[in-house]
């Protein structure tokens, strides 16, 4: 896990999914991943979802302007309205600034 860098935006992406079309929701987030990757400012990417469909992602930028640049791809953009279309019941997305950040790794 990389460590955080004071000062980054951090975009918080909670959702639910339905059950629908499941290969489908596979690529685009594989497509999603590889493009967010290659933005100007991107950090990272932190994922987890439940078996209950509940998921965060929370992706890292440089600096607000990265994060609205992600936010305004066109690619993006038709990705997240496949998502609202197909993919999720719901999301809330949650954008902050990086204050703190430690980890701890199991030696």
């Amino acid at each position: 896990m990389e460590q955080r860098r004071i000062g980054e935006v951090a975009v918080i992406f909670c959702s639910t999914r339905t059950t629908a079309d499941a290969a489908g929701y596979d690529a685009a987030a594989r497509i999603m991943d590889a493009l967010a990757a290659v933005q100007p400012g991107y950090r990272g990417i932190d994922s987890a979802r439940g078996a209950d469909g509940a998921g965060i992602t929370i992706s890292y930028w440089a600096n607000e302007a990265a994060a609205i640049g992600w936010r305004d791809h066109p690619d993006h953009a038709a990705i997240r309205e496949r998502g609202r279309a197909v993919w999720y019941d719901d999301y809330r997305v949650t954008i902050c600034t990086v204050a703190r950040a430690y980890g701890w790794t199991r030696p």
